[in-house]
This record gives structure tokens, C-alpha cells and sequence, in this order.
């Protein structure tokens, strides 16, 4: 799970600031999609760095599964990262020179794992390869991929060391509307499956059925939430 409670974030603009995110409290439960939509420039992406802790906010508290993230040093907020968290961001960011098995395994070494764990890590990215579809490409590098495979690679990356919270940046806008849809489905797929609590900006509603909730920011802060895919278990926003 992850929670967010009466986050802003400032950036210096001038002589003032300008607020990117402004008072933000949401809660996403574990094995469910929000989306979050709003016009470019509201603070979408903001709020994920945030999430993800790549930003420390101005004020607020970013808990993930238990452990108070605002307040992490760099180092803390990186191993918090490498071990609770997953990010697909909106390019594939995949390692030219490696295979998409290798884009996974590289994910252990950085761990510093240790034999036993680097044996776990390869079960586990044969086993995610399979889960996204991409057995038989397992020795294919990016250039002989499909945009759509790319970010399938990019999907099973992400949850090589069994993430907590996963986090996703516009993961169909380099695809067309089909690949788009088969992304999206995936990313639903495994939130479910493997219990992540999965926050996803968006633009392209067309995609609303593979998102359990749904949240705009306009001007850095939510406005009410549009009705969720199942009434009875809405996502908590304030």
C-alpha cells in the first residue's frame, strides 16, 4: 500500500514558488490500479517522483508498506527504491547492448546479491519474461523488439524484486491504440495477480476499464475522483 497525507511540493520560480503538487492526500491498496489524469502541466508527473521518491516533497507524508519515505536520506530513499519499489516510466529505458532477460538480471547485480539471490533473480525473470508474454524473445536486445514488447520488457523489469508499490508514467504514449490497450491490460493483470498497489498517470481515458480508480489533478491538487470500476471499493483521496 501506499499512502500520500497533505503532500505539496514547491519549486523555486524567481523570486517565488511555484506549486506542483499542492496538499495531496490518496491511498492506493495493494492489487489495485488508480489512474491519474489531468492536463498537461497540472503536476501528474510530480506527484509520481514523489511517490517514488525521487522528490522529497515540501511538506506531507509518503508512507510505503509501513515505512515513512518524505524523510529518507538518499541513500535510505534508494535502497527504498531498489527493494519496495517498481517505475515503468513513459520510454522503455531499456540497456541497448542487453537481451530482455539480461534487462531483468542486471536488476540483481545491482542489489549487490549474492549468489543464492542471483539464482532467485533469474528464476524470477524467466518466470515475469513468461507472465508478459515474451518467453520466446527472452534472447532478443531492444533493436529487435516491438515498441509494445520494449515496454513489456520495461513492465517485467519493474517487478523483478517483487515491489510493494508500482509506479507507471504514461506507459501507452509511444504506442498505437491496440498496443496501448494490451499494456494497460497487462499492467491490471499483475497488479491483481501479484498484489502491488499500482498508481498509473494517464491522458488516454479510452483505456479507463483497465484502471480500478481514478483521480485528475488540475493545478496540482485532485479534484473529486471520478466514480470507480467497482463502486463498492473506492480509492481514499482528499
Amino acid at each position: 500500500m501506499i499512502t500520500l497525507d497533505d503532500v505539496t511540493l514547491t519549486f523555486p520560480d524567481g523570486d517565488s514558488r511555484i506549486t506542483a503538487v499542492d496538499h495531496v492526500s490518496l491511498s492506493v491498496a495493494a492489487g489495485r490500479v488508480t489512474g491519474i489524469t489531468g492536463p498537461s502541466g497540472s503536476g501528474k508527473s510530480s506527484l509520481l517522483a514523489v511517490a517514488a521518491t525521487l522528490i522529497h516533497p515540501d511538506s506531507g507524508s509518503v508512507r510505503i508498506g509501513g515505512i515513512e519515505a518524505a524523510t529518507l536520506s538518499r541513500g535510505e530513499a534508494t535502497a527504498l527504491r531498489r527493494e519496495r519499489i517498481g517505475i515503468v516510466f513513459q520510454q522503455s529505458n531499456l540497456l541497448p547492448s542487453l537481451t530482455a532477460r539480461e534487462q531483468l538480471l542486471v536488476m540483481g547485480e545491482l542489489g549487490g546479491s549474492a549468489a543464492g539471490r542471483r539464482a532467485a533473480i533469474r528464476e524470477r525473470a524467466d518466470e515475469l519474461l513468461d507472465a508478459v508474454g515474451l518467453a520466446a524473445h527472452a534472447g532478443k536486445r531492444p533493436a529487435q523488439l516491438s515498441g509494445g514488447q520494449r515496454q513489456r520488457v520495461a513492465i517485467a523489469r519493474a517487478l523483478v524484486h517483487g515491489p510493494d508499490v508500482l509506479l507507471v508514467d504514461e506507459p501507452t504514449s509511444a504506442l498505437d491504440q491496440e498496443r496501448g490497450a494490451d499494456i494497460m491490460d497487462l499492467i491490471a493483470r499483475l497488479t491483481h495477480e501479484r498484489g502491488t498497489a499500482t498508481m498509473l498517470v494517464t491522458h488516454d481515458l479510452v483505456h479507463r476499464e483497465s484502471l480500478d480508480d481514478l483521480v485528475t489533478v488540475v493545478d496540482g491538487a485532485i479534484t473529486a475522483p471520478a466514480a470507480p470500476r467497482h463502486p463498492t471499493d473506492a480509492v481514499a483521496v482528499g
